[in-house]
């Protein structure tokens, strides 16, 4: 299996980006050290957010964004900087603390991500096991939320 990164650190530092932009529907595919995500429109959401999905659409192309390990290390420093206020509450249905959630969920697993489908509810998870076996579940958001409750008690938040 490939050299193991962070997914915890990875995945939250993307969902800080997509977050910015007002993406919450999506599919990451992990290339090497790089992830690839391709926005899907939504039903619902911010009229912007409609809009740049419409205009990507009327173009004939799928919004892609790239992200490499020195783009993940410089978005996490600066979610770092934002992360300084100890004793707010932390909301699990972010973007960025679900991804992290289950960048968690790999990472205590030893796998190794291959793609990533997250729709308003639900999310599609495909990895490489420990032992090099390709798996795939379908899971509710929601279903990672008690990890996020662990999570939370390890870094002495509330």
């Amino acid at each position: 299996m490939a050299s193991m990164r962070r997914y915890d650190e990875d995945l939250r530092a993307i969902g800080q980006a997509l977050e910015a932009r007002d993406i919450s529907v999506f599919e990451v595919k992990r290339l090497a050290d790089n992830y690839i995500i391709e926005v899907e429109p939504e039903q619902t959401g911010s009229v912007h957010s409609r809009l740049r999905h419409w205009l990507h659409r009327l173009r004939g192309r799928s919004e892609l964004l790239t992200f490499d390990v020195a783009n993940l290390e410089k978005l996490s420093e600066v979610g770092r900087a934002k992360r300084s206020k100890w004793g707010q509450l932390t909301n699990f249905h972010t973007v960025s603390n679900t991804l992290r959630t289950i960048g968690a969920y790999l990472d205590a697993n030893e796998a190794e991500l291959v793609e990533l489908h997250k729709r308003r509810i639900t999310i599609t998870l495909s990895y490489r096991d420990k032992e090099g076996q390709q798996r795939a579940e379908d899971r509710s958001i929601s279903s990672f939320y008690r990890l996020f409750l662990e999570l939370l008690g390890k870094r002495g938040q509330p």
